[in-house]
């Protein structure tokens, strides 16, 4: 209803702008309060219009220069009557001059022209900053978060793109002794297998020798979880047989952590802190 009112009104002023043109030819009474008037009405139309003041500043002052364009010309032509010389001549270029510009005016629309540059340069801006949101909403890294201090351990420490191993978790972990203690390893993924941990890698990472670091499978388990085991394995206690007070001492780790699982041999190592 609005943009039918504004089409309206610009036809109106376009008659009465020609009407103005028309009657200054013959006449200079009409040169001031005509150019006054067309002044006063581009300032009305664009107070009018706020979308054209408001437009990005890209396409701003080129809408608000295209909307006063025909209020402009038309003072322009007023005083261009009053001072172009007499004759039939002259009055023959003006007139023709009066009729390109009403034509252009009535043709072109420049009011209209002006209101959908704003528009679509508006929508323009909001579908590239809508964009630019969607980017970098893309590019945001959501830290990841950890069950305990000791899977953060593991998962800054090895678990990192490029790490001893990628794509995993720390589960669970259990201090078999001071020096020694048991991780459960996950596949990130599920469904898939825990991909293949450096024993050398782990070494020269954890300054343990390799003969310490035992991987191998949870019992009852599948390759999704892993079994590993960094340190020297718990003594045996006097007067018992080594086997099987270690046995003994992996049969109770393994009714928490590990069940199944049985301790094959003893080492000795001083665990990182993470874990302790």
């Amino acid at each position: 209803m609005l943009a039918r009112v504004r089409s309206t009104v610009g036809r109106a002023a376009t008659v009465a702008g020609a009407l103005v043109l028309t009657g200054g030819l013959g006449n200079d009474v009409f040169t001031i309060p005509g150019a006054a008037a067309a002044i006063a009405a581009a300032g009305v139309g664009l107070a009018t219009n706020p979308k054209i003041l408001r437009a990005p500043e890209s396409v701003r002052w080129t809408a608000i220069s295209l909307y006063a364009a025909p209020h402009t010309g038309c003072a322009a032509l007023l005083v261009g009557e009053r001072l172009a010389p007499e004759g039939p001549v002259s009055v023959l270029v003006q007139a023709a001059v009066v009729a390109l510009w009403t034509g252009a005016t009535w043709m072109l629309r420049p009011g209209l022209t002006a209101c959908e540059l704003a528009d679509e340069a508006l929508a323009q801006e909001l579908a590239e900053a809508a964009k630019a949101a969607e980017a970098e909403a893309a590019v945001v890294v959501v830290a990841p978060t950890y069950a305990s201090e000791a899977a953060r351990w593991w998962g800054e420490k090895f678990a990192v793109e490029g790490g001893i191993a990628p794509g995993t978790v720390l589960l669970d972990h259990q201090q078999v002794s001071e020096q020694c203690v048991a991780l459960i390893i996950g596949s990130q993924q599920r469904g898939q297998a825990v991909p293949d941990i450096s024993k050398s890698g782990l070494s020269a990472a954890l300054d343990l020798p390799e003969e310490q670091i035992d991987i191998g499978p949870v019992p009852g388990r599948g390759a999704g979880v892993r079994l590993l085991v960094l340190g020297q394995r718990p003594v045996a206690e006097t007067g018992t047989e080594p086997v099987d007070s270690d046995a003994e001492m992996w049969a109770e780790i393994a009714e928490t952590a590990m069940p199944g699982v049985e301790l094959v041999e003893s080492n000795t190592y001083e665990m990182p802190k993470e874990l302790t």
